[in-house]
């Protein structure tokens, strides 16, 4: 079954959704989503969305804060471009109907770890939900757009891998796409096909990314041939919820940023010992502190305390927090909270320019999928958000104007072929894989590495892979088994990113060269696969 359109988004969250939005003005769009359409990173988002909104901030302050939590390595003109386009992108986003937080006549603004001035836009706790609210609902009033949910897409199509060839310049067509419902394999074709597929936090035993975020934008562009940059930075998230039944539940850095102390399990406040910061030092900073002290004391979690602050203003500020903590039997506003960090979001991802363009003609990617060049080795927080909304409206500019007349002129694409493949009874691989990818990432490739620890995961990686590569051709193609073979790729382009960087950076810490290295390390990490 063939699906043709202008534009092909895979992924619905605020990058995939801004850019549907607009480009639906100049053609037809489809959004394939693998879960339900508001099931993303972008719906979970609790902090907010950073920008210079007050007259006491300034784009100049943002961008140092940005470049020093990227220690070093953000490129100063996409920083620039972010940060001055924000304040526009975050007008467009109201004007969609996103209601943020007011305070009197202007917007509450709050403040984050890395931020020195109160610059975050928010809806209450619930940030992300509301814009994904706003962006859903627009998506469903315009005739233009076609939403498949329950969709996962398997590969992109490209003209090399048509016509079974090398080419100097390849040109994505596409891309097959599982409906998981009917099992049947679809073949969507479009003249620009838009990666937002999100991150890759599934790669690691503890996250507090949704189940969707397997990689799966990552891995089906590094197969398709595309450039991959800096997946040794994956910034794990200093407090999440310490508890048997709260899978992780984030405990936003705004809860910081409001005046929380992190302690151990005595009381003692221990970050003035790491940064002059304190509690509000950069994410990597805190991240690693908190697995020292865990370390060091054999405790299993550490505590988040703001049980000094008004309880009413707690509450206030932090509704859905509060609440979700209730419900496991915590009151925040009378105990502190036990916390542990997690995989939260991956700095690195596909390579792409200014206008998100791949090296691979007419392929986008945007969002966590993506490398800007924003973040660095550590991303500000809140930057995201701000980065995905930004990086759409240059997508959406750039793609417009590369198709405009352009006819769909392309080879055949083929229908996919299942060939002899059959239903499995051996599910019990998939998951034993699953879980073992899951645990040696987390133990091997965390926030403290070696390199024997790095050649063990890789050792592990490259053996389950062939355990994949043979799974997939000899059985009918599942969700499950797109999303390991997704994670056993981008646990791969994790290792072997962090293997090659030989100094200490940011979110990438190792034992081995414990130093940061800014004469031969000041530089980007690019990895391609070898066809």
């Amino acid at each position: 079954m063939k699906i043709k359109s202008d534009f092909l988004v895979i992924g619905s969250g605020i990058a995939g959704l801004s850019f549907a939005l607009k480009a639906a003005q100049h053609g037809s769009v489809a959004i394939i989503t693998k879960r339900e359409i508001s099931e993303t990173a972008t719906n979970y988002a609790q902090g907010g969305i950073a920008s210079v909104f007050s007259s006491e901030d300034s784009f100049a302050a943002h961008m140092e804060d940005t470049m020093v939590a990227g220690a070093g390595i953000c490129h100063e003109e996409v920083v620039r471009l972010v940060v001055e386009e924000g304040p526009e992108t975050i007008r467009h986003l109201i004007e969609v109907g996103v209601k943020f937080t007011t305070s009197g006549d202007s917007y509450d603004l709050t403040r984050e770890g890395g931020h020195s001035q109160r610059r975050i836009l928010h809806a209450d706790d619930v940030t992300g939900r509301e814009i994904q609210r706003a962006l859903v609902a627009a998506v469903y009033e315009n005739p233009n757009i076609q939403v498949y949910e329950q969709h996962a897409a398997i590969d992109l199509i490209t003209e090399a891998k048509v016509l079974r060839k090398r080419l100097k310049e390849n040109r994505c067509l596409g891309a097959h796409v599982l409906d998981v419902g009917t099992g049947v394999v679809k073949t969507f074709c479009a003249k620009v096909t838009l990666l937002a597929t999100g991150g890759g936090g599934k790669v690691y035993l503890y996250t507090c990314n949704p189940d969707v975020a397997s990689g799966d934008g990552v891995a089906m562009a590094y197969r398709a041939g595309a450039t991959i940059a800096n997946m040794e930075f994956m910034q794990f998230h200093p407090t999440t919820l310490y508890h048997p039944l709260a899978k992780s539940f984030l405990i936003s850095e705004a809860v910081r940023g409001e005046g929380a102390i992190l302690r151990r399990r005595d009381g003692t406040a221990f970050m003035e010992k790491y940064h002059k910061l304190k509690d509000l030092a950069p994410r990597d900073i805190v991240a690693r502190a908190i697995d020292n002290e865990m370390k060091t004391s054999g405790d299993d979690c550490v505590y988040l305390d703001i049980t000094h602050q008004d309880p009413e203003y707690v509450r206030t500020r932090f509704p859905n927090i509060y609440q979700t903590c209730l419900g496991f039997g915590l009151d925040m506003t009378r105990e502190p909270l036990p916390v542990v960090p997690a995989a939260h979001y991956l700095c690195g991802g596909v390579a792409v320019d200014t206008n998100a363009e791949t090296d691979i003609r007419h392929l986008y990617a945007i969002g966590e999928t993506s490398f800007t060049g924003l973040h660095g080795a550590n991303r500000l927080a809140s930057n995201s958000l701000l980065e995905a909304a930004v990086y759409a409206g240059r997508a959406y500019k750039h793609a417009v104007e590369q198709v405009k007349g352009e006819e769909f002129i392309s080879p055949e694409i083929p229908v996919w072929d299942a060939g002899t493949a059959t239903n499995s009874d051996e599910m019990v691989v998939v998951s034993q894989n699953w879980d073992e990818i899951r645990r040696f990432m987390w133990n091997y490739v965390g926030i403290v590495r070696s390199d024997k620890r790095l050649e063990r995961a890789l050792r592990r990686i490259r053996l389950i892979q062939e355990e994949i590569e043979d799974y997939y051709w000899d059985f009918i193609i599942d969700s499950d088994l797109i999303e390991l073979r997704n994670i056993a790729t981008v646990a791969e382009l994790i290792v072997l990113c962090a293997q090659s960087r030989k100094e200490s950076r940011g979110l990438h810490y190792t034992i081995d060269y414990p130093e940061r290295d800014d004469i031969h390390w000041q530089k980007d990490t690019f990895i391609k696969k070898q066809f």
